[in-house]
C-alpha cells in the first residue's frame, strides 16, 4: 500500500523531470514531456518511496523510475536528480531509481513474484481520506515466492541506449527508458498498461 500525502511540494514533478531529462544522453532531441501516469511499487521497509512516471515527449514515451529518501543515499551523488522539499514529509532526497537499491530491490520483486502496482491510499491530517486507482498498471511474469527474492545490498548500473542496465545480487534488469525503442525481454517481464498504450518496461534474467 503507497501512502500518499496531500501536499505542496518544491520542485514539481513536472519541473524535476524537465531539469534532469536533458542532461541524459537518451533523451537528446526528446520534445517537452507531459505527464501521462504513473505507479508505485512498495518498499517492504516502509522507508523509500519508489514511483515510475511515464511521460510523453511528442511521439516518444519515457519511463522514469525514481526514488524519494528522506536522507542521501551514500555513494549515489552521481545519480541525485534533485532536492525537494515536501510540506509535509519535509525535504527529500529524488534519485534515479535504476541506481537505488530499494528501487531495484522492489522492481525486481514485482517481477518476480507476479505482483502488481501499490494501491494508493491518499492521507491528510493523519487520516485515509481516499483510495486512488493508479493511472498506469502493472504486472510481473514471474511466479517465484516473495520470500525467494534476495535482499539487494547495491546495483551496478550502466546506460546502453536507451535502456537502462542493472546488475544486482544475480540478477541482471533491464529498464525502458524510452518505451519502444528497444525490445525489453528476459526470463521474467514486467508488463505495463497506461490509457492507449501498454508496454514491457522491465525485464529480469537469472530469475
Amino acid at each position: 500500500m503507497a501512502v500518499i500525502h496531500r501536499a505542496t511540494i518544491t520542485p514539481t514533478k513536472q519541473e524535476l523531470v524537465a531539469g534532469w531529462l536533458p542532461t541524459q544522453p537518451w533523451a537528446v532531441g526528446l520534445a517537452e514531456p507531459t505527464a501521462v501516469g504513473s505507479y508505485r511499487v512498495d518498499d517492504r521497509d516502509g522507508e523509500v518511496g519508489v514511483e515510475c512516471l511515464l511521460l510523453r515527449a511528442g511521439e516518444s514515451f519515457v519511463h522514469l523510475p525514481l526514488s524519494y529518501r528522506a536522507a542521501p543515499l551514500d555513494g549515489a551523488e552521481d545519480h541525485l536528480i534533485t532536492t525537494m522539499e515536501h510540506s509535509v514529509l519535509g525535504p527529500r532526497w529524488v534519485y534515479d531509481g535504476c541506481a537505488d537499491p530499494v528501487a531495484v530491490q522492489e522492481l525486481l520483486a514485482v517481477t518476480l513474484t507476479g505482483g502488481e502496482e501499490a494501491p494508493l491510499e491518499i492521507e491528510e491530517a493523519g487520516r485515509i481520506v481516499e483510495r486512488r486507482p493508479p493511472t498506469v498498471q502493472v504486472r510481473g511474469s514471474g511466479s517465484l515466492d516473495a520470500g525467494s527474492v534476495p535482499r539487494i545490498d547495491g546495483v551496478s548500473l550502466r546506460s546502453l541506449g536507451a535502456t537502462a542496465r542493472v546488475s544486482a545480487a544475480d540478477y541482471e534488469l533491464t529498464v525502458a527508458r524510452l518505451i519502444g525503442a528497444e525490445e525489453i525481454a528476459g526470463d521474467a517481464t514486467l508488463f505495463a498498461v497506461w490509457p492507449g498504450g501498454d508496454a514491457v518496461v522491465v525485464g529480469v534474467t537469472g530469475a
